[in-house]
Formats: C-alpha cells, structure tokens, sequence
C-alpha cells in the first residue's frame, strides 16, 4: 500500500511539474496551426537568436568539459596544498547570482571597467557582444561537468591506473584508455547539464548581453522580448523549440551512456 501512494504521489508531482507546463507550451505554440507555428519559428529575429545560442553551446560546453575532466583528475587523484580552496572555487559559480556575476563581468569588462580603456585601446568588445556572452555563460555553467565526474573518480581506486603505467602505459595513453572509460556515464550527465544550462541561461546573459535585438538576443531573452510584445504564440513557439533540443540533449546522453 506504501509503495503504492509513493508510486502516485512521484507521479502526481512529475505531471504537476513537468506534464502540465510541457502541454502548455506545445498547446500555445500551435494554437495558430502549423503555419503560425513555422512563421514564428522561421522569424529572422528567432534565427538569429537560435544561430546565436547553438554558437554560445558549440563553445563553452567543450571548453568546460575539457577543465571540468581536469580539474575531477586534479582534485580526485592528488593531495597538494590548497586543494580545499580550489574545490570551493569551482563549486562559486553555484553559489552566486547569475544577475551578480553579469554585473561583475560588466564592471570588468565595460566601457567604464576595471578592462574598459585598455579594450577600447585596442577595438575590442566583450560586453554586449558575443565574448561577452560567452564568458558570462562559461562562468555560470563550468562546475557542471566537474561536480559530476569528481565523485565518481574519488569512488574509484586507482588500482587499474597504476596497473597499465607498470605495464609500460604512459599517462596520456592510461587517462584515454583506462581513467576515461571509467566515468563515461558521469561525464555524458555533466555535458547534458552543461549544455542544458547554457542554451537555457538567461540571468548573466541578460546582463551582458545589452538585449540588442537581432543581434545579442539568445532565445531565452528572445522569449522574453517576444512575451513582452505580447507575441504569445511566438513566444511559446520558440520556448518548444528550446524543449525540443534539451529532449535531443536527453537522447544524445542514452546514447553515449
């Protein structure tokens, strides 16, 4: 009987949080029919927006894999001083507002920054411009992949490891073969996380991005821009699009795990 009402209940909740939103957003997003729905998808302003995203992700998650593997190796395999500082150093981002972080990259990097002149100096841009958007995305979503695969590694001996260097592996060749292998599960979940979080980050972005329509609008901010030109069926149109790629996110991880 308890694991019944337990059963209902996890069910309830999952169709309360996730069942009803996803009915309305795809409900809204075709209640114009197929051909409102592709118009609003096929807007140039929602092309850009998504162009503008993909190339946001296409970035920042291999940048984050690669330091999350290496900063799980670092602080999993070796004892060395400040290791304690550098783990909660990864985990800031967490722990921050991502509208604080914007603000902070744009006292850094704005006109009037800490950076500004010497940016101007040089003709460079990263506030209100794609660096800009970059970085502040990196900085939100890069101990995702780390928290991941850190637990997993600090669970598992090193025995193997060790095995193949005394049987003449180098260290390059035991990480790809031996220590990689062994957290493939952890790492495809800290690249849907990562990826997730940065096609759908809207805090930081929104900071220093400028909002420049057409042109620094990520589709969440577009989402907002089309919700707040009460272009609903657009707006819900664009958010199923988002909802459509995290799903693809999904089945990519089943097929990597």
């Amino acid at each position: 009987m308890i694991r019944i009402v337990l059963i209902a209940m996890a069910v309830s909740l999952v169709g309360v949080l996730l069942g009803v939103p996803l009915y309305v957003v795809f409900h809204e997003a075709f209640s114009s029919g197929w051909t409102g729905y592709v118009q609003a998808l096929g807007d140039s302003d929602t092309i850009t927006a998504a162009l503008l995203s993909l190339t946001v992700v296409a970035l920042v998650v291999p940048l984050n894999t690669v330091f999350g593997v290496a900063a799980a190796y670092v602080t999993s395999r070796f004892e060395f001083r400040g290791k304690r500082f550098l783990a909660a150093l990864i985990d800031l981002p967490l722990t921050v507002s991502p509208v604080v972080a914007g603000l902070v990259f744009v006292l850094l990097f704005g006109s009037h920054g800490f950076f500004g002149p010497f940016l101007e100096k040089h003709d460079l841009k990263v506030i209100f411009a794609l660096p800009g958007i970059v970085v502040a995305t990196a900085f939100v979503t890069f101990p995702l992949v780390a928290r991941e695969i850190a637990p997993v590694m600090e669970a598992q001996t090193a025995d193997q490891e060790e095995a193949a260097m005394l049987l003449g592996a180098s260290g390059w060749t035991t990480f790809w073969r031996v220590t990689l292998p062994r957290v493939r599960g952890a790492l495809a979940y800290g690249v849907v996380l990562c990826t997730a979080r940065a096609l759908g980050e809207f805090g930081a972005v929104s900071v220093v991005s400028g909002h420049v329509r057409g042109a620094t609008n990520t589709l969440p901010l577009h989402v907002e821009v089309l919700y707040n030109d009460y272009a609903f069926v657009a707006a819900f149109a664009v958010s199923s699009l988002l909802v459509g790629v995290s799903f693809l996110n999904l089945v990519a991880r089943g097929i990597w795990k």
